[in-house]
């Protein structure tokens, strides 16, 4: 049975300085290629949500992004915001500096206020920042979106130190069981970074280089 890699692919454009013609081109490529979303920042998520009407692209988008630090409450509005204007994805940042400190609390608070925004109307991943944890704290941070009830965790923003590696997915969907999703994010720029992600456990991928892995090239992008 032949794989259908595009509906792995979240095509991705975060960047500060993204224009509109960018967008509405990362649009027109998901459509091309059938990805399962395109990713962009919430300011753009209504221009995505009119450019893939009729599609079966979703538009996914960033909360609490790129840090996490925001409150729960700013999270949950951010949330709801973008779910009105067309997202039915949510990526959301966790707190990270609330799980490093040990408050696992807030961090389940901080989750489930997105995932009760979220609920019936978009999944929600939770970004739980690999690079900046120790192994302990990357086990932590899934549990404690395995309880909040998030659909997917998600390895990097992207932003950070480092993204996705395959001991980090491996570790992560061992923790989450098989039914959970696992996505992972941040320096997956070729099919065979792909493929690796996939084997170690991953059931979305999310790269701005999603036209490039779909053509078996390298990319020097360096999201």
């Amino acid at each position: 049975m032949s794989v259908n890699y595009a509906s792995y692919i979240d095509h991705t454009l975060l960047k500060a300085d993204a224009t509109k013609e960018e967008i509405l081109k990362i649009c027109a490529e998901a459509k091309e290629f059938s990805f399962a979303s395109v990713c962009v920042n919430p300011a753009w998520v209504e221009t995505a949500a009119k450019a893939l009407q009729g599609t079966s692209v979703k538009v996914c988008t960033v909360i609490g992004f790129p840090l996490g630090a925001s409150t729960p409450e700013v999270k949950a509005f951010e949330t709801k915001n973008a779910i009105q204007n067309g997202a039915e994805e949510i990526d959301m940042v966790i707190n990270i500096g609330a799980l490093r400190s040990g408050d696992d609390v807030l961090v389940q608070k901080d989750i489930e206020s997105v995932v009760l925004a979220a609920k019936g109307k978009a999944i929600v991943k939770v970004i739980i920042e690999t690079a900046l944890l120790t192994q302990e704290e990357k086990r932590k941070a899934c549990e404690i979106s395995v309880l909040a009830g998030a659909d997917f965790v998600k390895t990097s923003t992207g932003f950070s130190t480092g993204g996705a590696t395959v001991e980090d997915v491996k570790l992560m969907r061992t923790v989450v069981g098989p039914k959970m999703g696992v996505k992972a994010s941040g320096g997956v720029r070729s099919f065979e970074d792909m493929t690796m992600m996939i084997d170690a456990g991953a059931t979305r991928i999310g790269a701005s280089s999603g036209v490039q892995i779909m053509q078996g090239l390298e990319s020097d992008s360096d999201y």
